[in-house]
């Protein structure tokens, strides 16, 4: 149990971090700052509710066949988890030093 919920805690830090690097890059693209892709804006909000939307399918097929909180809740965490992921790897591309 503890090695779930440590790994749990792992995934989730590691999704924050992401997004707050996605945040990060879209807003200096929404500034001018750094090159941003045509429809960035709208590509982020069709991502968020598709990922939203599979995540709460996720976490709901988890619950009803019972699995364990640490379980829903890493059903609920590995679409959005997916998303900022790449999104990350995408808007560093080629930022990298």
């Amino acid at each position: 149990m503890m090695r779930e919920v440590m790994g749990l805690q792992l995934a989730a830090a590691r999704m924050l971090l992401e997004a707050q690097t996605v945040i990060g890059l879209r807003m200096l693209g929404m500034m001018g700052v750094l090159p941003a892709a045509r429809g960035e804006n709208g590509r982020m909000v069709r991502e968020k509710q598709r990922a939203f939307a599979e995540a709460g399918m996720a976490a709901g097929r988890a619950a009803l066949t019972g699995a364990a909180p640490v379980a829903i809740w890493s059903a609920a965490l590995a679409p959005v988890g997916r998303v900022t992921g790449a999104n990350a790897r995408r808007l560093t591309k080629g930022r990298r030093r």
